[in-house]
């Protein structure tokens, strides 16, 4: 018989507990457990924070509005300072980079190069959509420009080389009223030789940064033309919105122009409207300051005018012994109006007193102007472009034999061209009072080392080119608007010519 024992079941193998993930309720099926303690407080805490973030961005989004822009002002006294020595720190800083935009969308002109206030000069390419027959290199004065225009050119304009082409340049009058003649007018006024006080409705309308130089921006009236009292300068209207970008700025106001001016009353730009030709914004880069070389007609690069040495006197003295010994090729450049652009060559005999070129005018490229000089008689004749080789821009000598027909008297005894000419054969006379000669400056031309010497006789001031051996290579004549022109010769034996029409033959 069993015992109860026996009968007990026996004990197999013991298996350890199964381990259940915490919170893994997807697998046990089990209700999720109550958040409860620290991590419930931290949940509502969180749940507040949001609410009253909500709150806040729905309560500031409807009370914002936009921050006021800053108040016209009067100057301080230091502001007042640096207007009046604006004009006076350009001078002192002698040129700088500089782009205009004039106008706006498809009618608008843009210029970039150069502004020399030392020696009032500008050097600029002009472009842009509404440039038309302007579009081109230009340099002027405040009284004379000379204008290389290229029609073919990119609508954008560029930085003009710094040594500026030799040919097609021609005299250019800017029409009045018209943009660049405008600009040239403003640009030329932002410099001046003493300081002066700015009008009492100066504001500063605010602040800004050119690059990363501080600036204020004063709204003043526009500079003053030579001559005219700074506190009572014509008003102009209220400028327009440029458009090129440009560093943020009060929109403007008053009917004035805008100055961004550093600490230093260094103008990095001006915003304005000029009657007639809309608004105009000028851009300075005070760091691109090039020495800027003027075209020959303008005169040339600039030098350091001084009495003219021992060796300088003797050749000036000799010249006229030389000259009279033979003759020269010559080639002319001639700006004499902004209607009369010549150019020429030809001969000059200063033994037989004569002188024989063909003339073409750059707004009559069909045409060509024979001229004749014979001691005092000045005689011309008209032909045809096929007449003479070469192109308008460079004509070719004059036909040989002359014409037989077609010469007439030439009126104009005291033209221009008739005074260069008449000023080469002249050059073979009477030595040049020594005391009336300065050397302008040393130059170099067809590779020879050139000392250019000026004299002033009744007729204008003249330029004697002469190398170091003596040889006369250039003559140039200041012409009445202010240009120069010029004739160059080079040593060749000159054809026999023959009497001038209407001319007995013994006469020479």
């Amino acid at each position: 018989m069993e015992t109860s024992a026996a009968r007990a079941p026996r004990p197999g193998p013991t298996r350890p507990p199964q381990h259940r993930p915490p919170h893994d309720d997807a697998h046990t099926g089990s209700i999720p457990r109550v958040v409860t303690g620290r991590r419930r407080t931290v949940l509502l805490t969180l749940a507040a924070v949001a609410v009253l973030s909500a709150a806040a961005l729905v309560v500031g989004l409807l009370s914002w509005t936009p921050a006021r822009p800053e108040q016209p002002r009067t100057l301080t006294g230091d502001e007042r300072e640096r207007l009046a020595a604006m004009r006076v720190t350009n001078l002192r800083d002698l040129r700088a980079g500089v782009r205009v935009t004039v106008g706006t969308g498809g009618a608008r002109t843009e210029l970039v190069g150069w502004v020399d206030w030392s020696r009032s000069l500008v050097y600029l390419d002009v472009g842009g959509p509404g440039a038309g027959a302007e579009r081109g290199l230009l340099q002027a004065t405040p009284t004379v420009a000379l204008l290389r225009p290229d029609p073919a050119a990119v609508p954008t304009p560029a930085p003009p080389p710094l040594v500026p082409p030799t040919d097609r340049w021609r005299l250019y009058e800017p029409p009045d009223g018209r943009a660049l003649a405008a600009v040239l007018d403003l640009l030329f006024r932002l410099a001046t030789d003493r300081p002066e006080p700015p009008a009492d409705d100066a504001r500063r309308i605010g602040g800004s940064t050119v690059g990363v130089v501080p600036v204020d921006i004063l709204r003043a009236p526009p500079p003053p033309a030579p001559g005219t009292p700074a506190s009572s300068p014509p008003g102009t209207p209220a400028p327009s919105p440029p458009g090129t970008p440009a560093p943020s700025a009060p929109a403007s106001s008053g009917g004035q122009p805008r100055y961004w001016i550093d600490r230093d009353a260094r103008l990095h730009r001006l915003e304005t409207e000029l009657p007639g030709v809309g608004p105009v914004t000028v851009q300075l880069n005070r760091t691109d300051r090039p020495t800027l070389r003027p075209v020959d007609a303008l005169g040339g690069r600039p030098g350091q005018p001084r009495a003219l040495t021992a060796a300088e006197r003797d050749r000036l003295a000799r010249l006229p012994a030389r000259l009279r010994a033979g003759g020269a090729a010559v080639t002319l450049t001639l700006p004499a109006t902004a209607t009369t652009n010549l150019r020429g060559s030809g001969w000059v005999s200063w033994r037989g007193r004569s002188a024989y070129v063909a003339v073409a005018d750059l707004d009559v490229p069909d045409r060509r102007t024979l001229l004749r000089i014979d001691g005092a008689r000045v005689t011309r004749a008209e032909v045809s472009a096929a007449t003479v080789p070469g192109t308008v821009e460079a004509p070719g000598r004059p036909p040989l034999p002359p014409p037989a027909r077609g010469w007439r008297a030439e009126p104009a005894r005291a033209a221009e061209l008739v005074l260069l000419l008449d000023a080469a054969l002249r050059a073979a006379g009477s030595p040049v009072r020594r005391q009336a000669a300065l050397r302008v400056r040393g130059d170099t031309l067809a590779g020879k080392a050139i000392d250019v010497i000026e004299v002033r006789p009744a007729a204008g001031p003249l330029r004697y080119w002469i190398d170091r051996s003596g040889t006369l290579r250039r003559l140039e004549l200041r012409t009445r608007p202010g240009s120069w022109a010029q004739l160059d010769l080079a040593p060749a034996t000159v054809p026999r010519l023959g009497p001038a029409p209407g001319q007995p033959a013994g006469a020479r």
